[in-house]
């Protein structure tokens, strides 16, 4: 038997996985059942399901399920696979099923399976928390901060990870104020992150990512705080596209720039971000819009996209890597730390 647990964006009720559809938001908070391995891919790739942890715990959480309603371990063992290849970028999926891989493998393996993917949830809030912490600290009093697509816990189990320091730099009262990216070309900056601010109370303006630059060059931004999907060995990131647009203009505008990640995000088998896979995503995301209020098409239906889902942002440009184990800085990082982890 399963207990029952909740967090902002999905929840386990009387052994059935929910998750809050992110592509209703803000307009509407619509949860949908994931009774299947089709279904949850199907809710990934719409984006209904994302965030980098958010992904790998509901795709954790459904193997749960599964196994507590008698799948065999052939049957797992293919839903694993199966949902491995739901999202290319994002490493914490890898990471999280290679345990529930493990745990398949456990005597008693229902019990092992639903046991690992709770205490995956557990860790992922643990590690949320960590990170808020070592990440409040770098925030002087009176900031006006910057974030890219939406990192809070609406993409994880917890408070988030560049959203959670900001959270936790609010609530010590550090924070003047917050300009949100709105994200082209899904907007979850603009749909998810203004979202997340106002439900806090954190005075926030949204603004279209082309306009991060004048805010810059007008001295209102006193740093900017990213997620990531990955984090190469030597310290490049894969994060939301537009995220090395801004690394470029924090460089240029002497701002710094911190990237928000658990350690679980690194990745010690990518030697460097040329080696990290980017989804391309559909043309339709670009050539038009759609989400709970209908869909419109306002480019020519011929038309050629290019539409990378991420962008990778070289280690040289970022001024500190904060993760629930520390923060790492690019004196760290250029004397080989995170390279240590590939012996």
């Amino acid at each position: 038997m399963m207990k029952d647990l909740a967090a902002t964006s999905l929840k386990l009720n009387d052994g059935r996985l929910w998750i809050l559809d992110q592509q209703a938001l803000p307009q509407q908070s619509l949860w949908l059942p994931c009774e299947s391995v089709e279904e949850l891919v199907s809710h990934i790739r719409a984006l209904k399901v994302r965030g980098a942890p958010l992904i790998g715990l509901s795709a954790s959480l459904l193997l749960a399920v599964l196994a507590s309603r008698g799948a065999d371990k052939a049957e797992l063992q293919q839903s694993l696979l199966t949902l491995r290849a739901s999202r290319p970028t994002a490493v914490n999926l890898m990471n999280n099923l290679d345990r529930m891989a493990q745990a398949i493998e456990q005597p008693g393996m229902a019990a092992a399976v639903i046991a690992e993917a709770y205490r995956l949830v557990e860790e992922d809030r643990r590690l949320c928390d960590a990170i808020a912490d070592q990440g409040s600290e770098l925030v002087k009093p009176g900031s006006r901060l910057l974030t890219h697509c939406n990192t809070g816990g609406l993409a994880t189990a917890g408070v988030g990870t560049a959203l959670g320091v900001i959270r936790r730099a609010h609530e010590r009262g550090k924070v003047a104020g917050v300009w949100v990216d709105e994200t082209r070309p899904l907007l979850q900056g603009g749909r998810l992150t203004a979202w997340e601010l106002g439900q806090l109370n954190i005075p926030y303006q949204l603004i279209c990512d082309s306009m991060a630059a004048v805010a810059m060059a007008r001295g209102e931004v006193d740093a900017i705080w990213v997620g990531a999907d990955r984090i190469a060995a030597n310290g490049d990131v894969a994060n939301k596209i537009g995220t090395y647009n801004l690394a470029v203009l924090a460089r240029h505008h002497g701002i710094p720039f911190y990237v928000a990640a658990p350690h679980t995000t690194h990745d010690p088998a990518c030697v460097d971000g040329s080696a990290i896979p980017i989804e391309q995503r559909e043309p339709t995301e670009v050539t038009g819009v759609s989400g709970s209020f209908g869909s419109c098409q306002w480019a020519p239906e011929q038309a050629q996209v290019f539409n990378p889902a991420f962008d990778v942002t070289p280690a040289g440009l970022i001024s500190g890597w904060v993760l629930d184990t520390g923060v790492v800085t690019p004196q760290q990082v250029e004397a080989g730390i995170f390279k240590q982890a590939l012996r």
